[in-house]
């Protein structure tokens, strides 16, 4: 199944309609329904399906079908390609995170033959790995049903430990308009470069204030929150003062944090220390601001149903944090209580040769079996989820 997964390129910029339909049909041929949710173009898709009793709530097995791309990396082999070798699965989303989805695919006979008495959901999402559209999407569907999950699993990569609570993240873009002139004339222009230099050095500055003086949470691999500017664009020619600058930055905050506490900020620095200057040589210059993503934080109670049962079913006696985002929080804003567990290490995503061990993929099927039973158990209705 994960060779199947991965011989789609769904690079984020492409359709995913091809993997969602083979897998809608994967299912037909099982003798389950799927139900898709599409974005303005038609050309990509969520996929949902539910197995089991249909009048109730029941676990959501949720993951994004889109991967990162290929370009520029090193691969020792066709990342399109599944390849075995030392017992490791190499291929582009192996870990992030196909892997998890082929476990549960590949499950669904079992979770046909169990006598469920609270359903499994099979969720797959889109646009995961660029701004989220696809589960805001997923979200608006979910709405409109008459049943909806009671809670979830994000199958992303966490060596199958149980995950309570993520970062949130945010990412902006900052539009700087100058003037241009002939760089001889430099004083006589407004050099949009150069102002947006001084307000990432000003994020710079923030970030570095977080790392020393918090808050800290220290049960996250990154105990603070953390500021970075990731892209940046401007310029025409180096004898040429520029007009024009952008770049993007994000803040991935623990919970004490509120980003846009943080963005208000570097805005009201830009407005009073730089602008004023900007404007006096050309009124229309200076700063926009847009948000183009969100992931909401996540944070579930430790003492919580849910956090048992995951804990149980993984075989673990602890739980952990992290740093990166998943869709999790958009699930739990939405009021259904979410957890993350899934095979694969979050150090091998987004890498050349990425990779999943076969130790991982196995201890995901077990914990398949164990939540199945544990689905199929009469007693599991007392559960608060």
């Amino acid at each position: 199944m994960l060779e199947r997964l991965v011989a789609f390129d769904t690079t984020s910029r492409n359709s995913n309609l091809a993997l969602i339909h083979d897998v809608r049909d994967y299912l037909s041929d099982l003798g389950v329904s799927s139900q898709l949710s599409f974005d303005e173009s038609g050309q990509k898709a969520n996929l949902y399906a539910t197995i089991g009793p249909t009048d109730r709530g029941g676990i959501a097995l949720s993951g994004h079908s889109d991967v990162v791309p290929v370009d520029g990396q090193d691969w020792s082999s066709d990342p399109w390609s599944l390849r075995r070798s030392n017992e490791r699965l190499y291929g582009r989303g192996t870990c992030d995170m196909k892997g998890f989805l082929a476990v549960a695919l590949a499950k669904v006979p079992r979770f046909l033959e169990a006598d469920l008495k609270l359903p499994i959901h099979l969720c797959l999402s889109f646009d995961e790995e660029v701004d989220c559209g696809g589960v805001k999407r997923l979200m608006t569907f979910l709405q409109s049903q008459d049943v909806t999950p009671k809670a979830c699993v994000i199958g992303e990569p966490t060596d199958m430990q149980v995950v309570t609570a993520h970062k949130g993240g945010v990412g902006y873009r900052c539009d700087v308009q100058g003037m241009e002139c002939h760089s001889s004339l430099a004083p006589h222009g407004v050099n949009a470069v150069q102002a947006a230099a001084h307000v990432i050095a000003r994020l710079d500055e923030m970030a570095r204030r977080k790392a020393t003086e918090g808050p800290f949470d220290h049960d996250y691999d990154v105990p603070h929150t953390t500021i970075q500017v990731g892209l940046v664009q401007g310029g025409t020619a180096l004898n040429i003062v520029p007009k024009d600058c952008s770049f993007e930055f994000e803040v991935r905050n623990i919970p004490q944090d509120d980003p846009t506490v943080l963005l208000k900020e570097i805005q009201d620095y830009a407005r009073t220390r730089l602008e004023p200057g900007m404007k006096a040589i050309d009124p229309d210059s200076g700063f926009s601001w847009q948000e183009f993503c969100d992931y909401p934080a996540l944070s579930l109670a430790e003492d919580s149903d849910l956090v048992t049962l995951i804990k149980n079913c993984a075989e673990a006696n602890a739980t952990t944090k992290v740093a990166f985002c998943t869709e999790a929080g958009f699930f739990q804003r939405h009021g259904i209580a979410t957890i993350v567990c899934g095979p694969g290490s979050i150090a091998q995503a987004h890498k050349p040769d990425e990779y999943i061990s076969l130790e991982q993929l196995a201890a995901c099927e077990a914990f398949m079996e164990r939540l199945t039973q544990r689905l199929s158990d009469e007693n599991i209705h007392t559960l608060a989820f």
